[in-house]
């Protein structure tokens, strides 16, 4: 199977592959045989990737956060919709599917073109081919009735400050009493895609635009925003962040080069 990706939409290769490779490590932190499967029918030069080990490991340890969030969340709001922006071939809802009354994958056509070769909808499960910014998305999602958890993983950092705050605004008015899980990089990765260990290997990259030193930040995108927690993920499996975690250990370069998962509630009813 051919795949003609260019841009931010190729970027989902990247954690496809470095879930699809984690499942070999000794003492993996996940085991995600579905990416496995959907890596080996893809035509595409994945050995690239191969000496991006940061990389790798980011997205090993950013899927356990979310995945281990989204089941937290589930166990206090079963009767919750889920909505994963940017989902690329992510395999969450495959993963979570039990716990789950109703879930939509959001990307772009032609992520989402990709995906439905590997996906079926159900009536639990459901697929919107949309931009984030366009949002008849929210209209579709809103009309579930129920409490939503958003989840954005590897695509807010590709947007600038100014594109993604009326976004995140919109959303909080929209799913009052929501919750969102997003991910956000150190500001020293933006504009340096091109040092980047696995971005670098794509050849019509895009670059990071975005990056947050303080997660608490957010709460002043808007005034129903708080931000009830967040997890660095240089305090997950130290082991195998290497020389890398001990270097993190130095306040300045910790607020400067760290990613994160942060948990956003959208206040009201």
């Amino acid at each position: 199977m051919t795949t003609l990706l260019s841009g931010v939409p190729e970027t989902l290769l990247i954690p496809l592959w470095a879930r699809a490779v984690e499942g070999k490590n000794k003492a993996p932190i996940l085991v995600d045989t579905r990416a496995a499967e959907m890596m080996a029918q893809i035509n595409y030069d994945f050995a690239k990737f191969e000496p991006a080990w940061k990389s790798q490991v980011g997205v090993a340890v950013r899927t356990e956060i979310l995945d281990t969030a989204t089941r937290a969340y589930l166990a206090r709001v079963p009767e919750a919709t889920v909505v994963q922006i940017g989902a690329g071939l992510d395999t969450r809802h495959a993963r979570l599917a039990p716990r789950v009354k109703r879930w939509y994958d959001l990307d772009v056509p032609e992520s989402i073109a990709l995906r439905r070769r590997f996906f079926t909808e159900t009536d639990q499960y459901r697929m919107i081919e949309s931009s984030m910014f366009d949002s008849g998305w929210m209209d579709t999602v809103a009309a579930e009735g129920t409490p939503v958890l958003l989840i954005a993983e590897g695509v807010f950092p590709y947007f600038t400050e100014d594109e993604l705050k009326p976004l995140v605004r919109t959303m909080a008015e929209r799913f009052r009493g929501g919750e969102f899980l997003v991910e956000t990089l150190g500001p020293f990765m933006v504009g340096r895609g091109k040092h980047h260990d696995s971005l670098s290997a794509i050849d019509n990259r895009p670059d990071f635009k975005w990056g947050l030193r303080n997660p608490h930040d957010l709460a002043d995108w808007h005034p129903g925003i708080t931000v009830a927690e967040h997890w660095n993920y240089f305090d997950h499996h130290r082991d195998r962040w290497r020389w890398l975690w001990w270097l993190m250990k130095l306040p300045p370069l910790r607020a400067q080069m760290s990613s994160r998962i942060v948990h956003l509630r959208f206040g009201g009813a």
